[in-house]
């Protein structure tokens, strides 16, 4: 049976293009970067001219980018930052965040005891702008907002102008979960008001356990995993050289074929949309389809049925990859946080379906006609 991988919001295939570059620093390129001989310095150069390729990118600074493990270290190192170097006692959050952003932001609050507070959503589950400048307004103490710039679930895009605007009103520091934008939308970290933000490899055809953390040049924090002195005295770590130059490659080619690509995976999502209404009675979407949402994710509804309850695992069984939540939760039966937060209905059924620029509208009408079989 034919693999249908309608996952990508959770991992994407390694490009062949990134694996050839790759496969030097896993091979003879071997030489740690902090060694002072020839075969140290080759692969120190290697990580500064990734550096700077995702720092021209994202049009920052070199210095401004920080090679990490991937999403969940760099988000998990802005919240510590602001809380224990930037003065941050108060962060505002949203319930549909990501679980790296969700879990960091309760440690706090519970550990250090941060206040944490959550901005209203809106019924399509966008972020309450109004009630966000509220709670800014009538807080006593520095804050931290973090807030995703894309939802990994039902794709909702954040004005990251709007909220940091916000953000430099009120003095606060401003972190954004971009791990599902970096790679498929451009960047302009000079004029974007925003104090952090991160990406992750695997999100756009490169390796996984590589990610970044953007820090704006005008904010000073400390290292939050501790050793040598890798990464300007910033991450220890001996660094993942192979995956870094993997990382900046795969980030130079979504960039190159970005326009071509958002367009071709956009209208696969849409004429995804367009067969699910025809020949699936009953669907509906979550989220902002129509309207500011990643051209990746089409987050479906299904009437709950005795068929549908078990319909994620009749997909497997059909060949068909997609997923019910996050990947980070998709091997426990606690169900979609985002979808509760949003739509509480139990008799709906939601399935997240990703795609990317592989996919083709051959596999869409291949899933078609098995969901008219199962559902």
């Amino acid at each position: 049976m034919k693999r249908i991988y309608f996952d990508n919001a959770a991992t994407t295939a390694l490009d062949k293009d990134v694996l050839d570059v790759m496969l030097p620093y896993l091979t003879e390129k071997f030489g740690n970067p902090s060694s002072i001989y020839s075969y140290g310095r080759e692969t120190r150069l290697a990580i500064e001219n990734a550096r700077k390729s995702v720092a021209k990118i994202l049009n920052a600074h070199p210095g401004e980018i920080f090679f990490t493990s991937g999403g969940t270290e760099s988000t998990n190192t802005a919240v510590n930052a602001a809380i224990h170097n930037l003065g941050c006692r108060h962060i505002i959050s949203s319930e549909i965040e990501h679980h790296a952003t969700l879990h960091s932001v309760e440690h706090a609050h519970s550990k250090d005891k941060i206040r944490l507070s959550n901005v209203r959503l809106q019924p399509d589950g966008h972020v309450d702008m109004a009630h966000l400048r509220e709670l800014l307004a009538n807080s006593t103490e520095r804050c931290l907002v973090s807030l995703m710039h894309a939802n990994n679930e039902i794709g909702n895009l954040l004005d990251l102008h709007a909220v940091g605007n916000l953000c430099k009103e009120f003095d606060a520091i401003f972190h954004s979960d971009t791990v599902q934008t970096v790679g498929h939308y451009a960047f302009d970290l000079r004029n974007t008001p925003v104090h952090f933000i991160n990406g992750s490899g695997h999100k756009f055809h490169g390796p996984k356990g590589v990610g970044i953390l953007y820090i704006n040049e005008n904010v000073k924090i400390t290292p939050f995993i501790h050793g040598g002195a890798q990464e300007r005295n910033m991450r220890a770590g001996t660094e993942n050289v192979y995956g870094i130059v993997g990382f900046a490659k795969a980030l130079e080619l979504a960039t190159e074929h970005m326009e071509e690509h958002s367009k071709y995976i956009n209208d696969l999502r849409i004429y995804m949309m367009d067969q699910l209404k025809q020949h699936i009675p009953g669907v509906s979407y979550n989220g902002d389809l129509y309207g500011r949402s990643l051209y990746t994710v089409l987050n479906v509804s299904f009437p709950k049925t005795e068929k549908s309850e078990m319909l994620l695992f009749n997909l497997d069984i059909n060949g068909i990859c997609a997923s019910g939540g996050s990947a980070c939760t998709s091997g426990a039966d606690a169900g979609s946080h985002v979808i509760r937060a949003i739509n509480s209905d139990p008799n709906r059924i939601a399935v997240r379906f990703s795609f990317a620029k592989d996919n083709t509208k051959a596999e869409i009408d291949e899933v078609i006609t098995r969901l008219k079989e199962i559902v």
